[in-house]
C-alpha cells in the first residue's frame, strides 16, 4: 500500500475535488451538479456512522467511496453497512489506494458495531473482480436489482 495516503471523512467543501475521481467511473457516468454534490455529501454524513470517504496524496482527492451504515431489526439490532461508488483516479490505479479506502470504510463501520459489510459492482472484469477479493470481499450472495435508470457502460480498459 502507498504509505503517503490520507484517508478521511469528506465534507461539502471537498466536493468538486471529489467529482474528479468519479469522472473515471464510467464513460457514460453523468457528472452530479456541484451544489447537488455538496448538499449529497451533506446528507450522507448526518446518517448516523455513514460517509463519503476520500483518500488523498499531497492533498489531491485520487480515490473515494460511500459508506452507509443501516440501523437494523435482525442480528441484536446491529447495523450493517453497504459500500458504493468505489472508484480511483485511473492514473493511480494499482497503487493500494482502493483498498486503502475500503479498509477505511470497513473499519469505520466495525467503529459502529457493524455485523457486516456489503458491497456489490455491476463489473464483470477479472481484475475488478479480483482487485474486491484480495480486499479482503468475499463473492458469496446473489443479488438483484431493479433499476429505473438504465446500467452504465462498462469499460474494457
Amino acid at each position: 500500500m502507498n504509505c503517503d495516503i490520507r484517508t478521511r471523512e469528506a465534507s461539502a467543501d471537498d466536493a468538486e475535488a471529489l467529482l474528479t475521481p468519479y469522472d473515471f467511473l464510467s464513460s457514460d457516468n453523468e457528472r452530479c451538479p456541484l451544489e447537488l454534490a455538496k448538499a449529497n455529501i451533506s446528507k450522507i454524513s448526518r446518517i448516523d456512522g455513514s460517509a463519503v470517504l476520500l483518500g488523498e496524496i499531497n492533498g489531491v482527492a485520487l480515490t473515494t467511496c460511500t459508506l452507509i451504515v443501516v440501523p437494523n431489526l435482525s442480528r441484536g439490532g446491529r447495523p450493517y453497512a453497504v459500500i458504493e461508488n468505489v472508484v480511483t483516479h485511473r492514473n493511480h490505479r494499482g497503487k493500494g489506494l482502493g483498498k486503502a479506502i475500503l479498509d477505511a470504510a470497513c473499519e469505520r463501520a466495525w467503529n459502529y458495531e457493524c455485523y457486516k459489510v456489503m458491497l456489490s459492482t455491476g463489473s464483470t472484469r477479472p481484475a475488478t473482480l479480483s482487485f474486491y477479493e484480495s480486499a479482503g470481499f468475499e463473492q458469496s450472495r446473489t443479488g438483484f436489482q431493479k433499476r429505473r435508470l438504465p446500467k452504465r457502460q462498462e469499460e474494457t480498459s
